[in-house]
């Protein structure tokens, strides 16, 4: 923009002047810049909604649809300390005795002590010092198998700690198995142990010349070898065993922690589990239909109009955040799609449906039928009344005190509850979809038009550029116009000052 310097000869305030000329023009840039940013708040409070309804829908509503939300059970075991167990959704209901006969074990062996003719064998000892010739054989047999054998040669050089490192990156024949070694100059000693429990990663030692000069042989006594073994338990009478401690029968993963017998395993439904799911299933609802509430429900806030920027230099920095924020939460207010998705919600929420009963009646039921239902619309604070409540619910205060019909039901009748709840909420998973189909205006898996939005939001910007260039035009005339004045003005003086100068000398 070009330096603009007037008045300086008619003594005119020109830039209030022509500011209150194009004050029209500047309103209509104001606008057009305080509607866009009032369109990217309202954008901000939709991808924020949207985020929650798809938590909702990809969340607790989604897993209720099917039945292993329902299948919930869980194992009892009567010597806890013994073992642990994690039940699995196709365990059997089943009372089972458990022995557990042998824990899994690592191999070890603590070799013994190396010697030179000067003393313990350091790791900078040299190989012929200890008696060892170049092609002499260290070999340990993997699993019990001798045809998987981890073997290095002795070559020129070689001193402990080099025989050392090619140990350590030695893997067996067969499977590739690696063991760990470690050599203490301290006590003149190799130590060698299995990097996994069970029999399978367990090693043998092959006997050889250079096997007993380095102490990697095994006493008469067999007392410095542990050798690796698999847990062994027997179940109901049948033997299993494993690598590892854990054991994984007929939709049970047990853990052995140490050497028992005559432990019973008990296995049932796990009420308190599907208990739980309808309880989070109701709560994740509650949590949405009050915001959809809050949202709908707010001062629309119309007397706060969008703040330029020349009246936010009046005001500190708090007093325009309580401003703007009074805008906002008002700016979903009345909003036609909240209140549609509000009552479909609150519609499928509220359906019946025909289930089967143990006793092979069909029975129409609805929440309420469990104990479901929203407080008293009169005592129920606006925000709240589409919250519902679980009767005999510990931690909801207005209905603790009720009979627990939920629970009842799960424990007399849990085939109905399940049948049900998953009905339910195949429903309301439909209906959702069905709002958040993509269209001309909206993506998919939206509930508000973000398209539609993401268009008027680059409108604005040609609309911003259009207002800003017709206010610089507008400026740029009167500019012009009061600079061709100043410029006459400045003959005009520059005349008169010359004429008095003449009089002047002439008198």
């Amino acid at each position: 923009m070009p330096i603009r310097i007037t008045g300086m000869n008619s003594g005119l305030d020109t830039e209030s002047i022509i500011t209150a000329l194009t004050q029209s023009k500047q309103d209509k840039l104001d606008k057009a810049k305080g509607d866009q940013k009032k369109l990217t708040w309202t954008q901000d409070k939709w991808k924020d909604l949207n985020k929650k309804v798809i938590s909702f829908y990809n969340g607790s509503l989604s897993n209720m649809r099917f039945s292993t939300a329902y299948t919930k059970k869980t194992t009892s075991v009567s010597n806890s300390s013994a073992a642990s167990v994690i039940t699995g959704e196709n365990a059997m209901d089943a009372t089972q005795t458990l022995d557990i006969t042998r824990l899994s074990k690592s191999a070890y062996l603590t070799g013994q002590e190396v010697k030179t003719d000067s003393g313990k064998a350091s790791k900078s000892t040299t190989a012929s010092e200890l008696g060892l010739t170049v092609g002499d054989k260290i070999k340990f047999a993997i699993g019990g198998d001798e045809s998987d054998v981890l073997e290095v040669s002795i070559e020129e050089g070689d001193t402990v700690d080099s025989i050392l490192s090619k140990l350590k990156n030695a893997s067996s024949s067969g499977t590739g198995t690696k063991l760990n070694f470690n050599y203490d100059e301290n006590n003149g000693r190799f130590f060698v142990s299995s990097k996994e429990a069970g029999k399978a990663a367990s090693f043998e030692v092959l006997e050889s010349t250079a096997m007993t000069k380095l102490g990697l042989t095994v006493k008469s006594d067999g007392s410095n070898y542990i050798a690796g073994t698999s847990a062994e338990i027997v179940l109901n009478g049948e033997t299993y065993t494993s690598d590892s401690n854990t054991f994984e029968i007929n939709g049970l993963t047990i853990t052995a922690n140490e050497v028992a017998s005559g432990i019973t395993l008990t296995t049932k439904q796990d009420t308190s589990g599907i208990y739980d799911n309808i309880k989070t299933l109701i709560k994740d609802y509650n949590a949405l239909m009050k915001e959809f509430a809050t949202l709908y429900n707010a001062d629309k806030a119309s007397k706060y109009k969008m703040l330029t920027d020349d009246q936010k230099e009046e005001l500190s920095d708090k007093e325009v955040e309580e401003w703007e924020n009074k805008i906002k939460e008002g700016l979903l207010s009345k909003d036609e799609t909240i209140g549609t998705i509000r009552n479909a919600m609150r519609d499928v929420m509220g359906s019946s449906f025909n289930i089967t009963m143990k006793d092979g009646t069909t029975k129409s039921l609805s929440l309420a039928s469990f104990g479901i239902t929203t407080g008293s619309y009169f005592s129920t604070e606006e925000n709240e009344r589409d919250v519902l409540h679980i009767d005999g619910d510990p931690d909801d205060t207005s209905t603790s005190g009720n009979t627990d019909l939920l629970k009842q039901m799960i424990s007399t009748d849990p085939q109905a509850v399940q049948d049900f709840f998953m009905n339910l909420s195949k429903s309301v998973y439909s209906s959702l979809s069905n709002l958040m189909k993509g269209t001309e205006y909206s993506s998919s898996f939206t509930i508000y038009e973000d398209k539609l939005m993401a268009s008027q939001y680059s409108a604005y910007n040609t609309k911003i550029s259009d207002a800003q260039s017709a206010l610089e035009a507008a400026q740029d005339k009167l500019y012009s116009k009061f600079s061709k004045m100043e410029t006459a003005l400045s003959k005009i003086n520059s005349t008169s000052g010359s004429l008095s100068g003449f009089f002047g000398s002439g008198g």
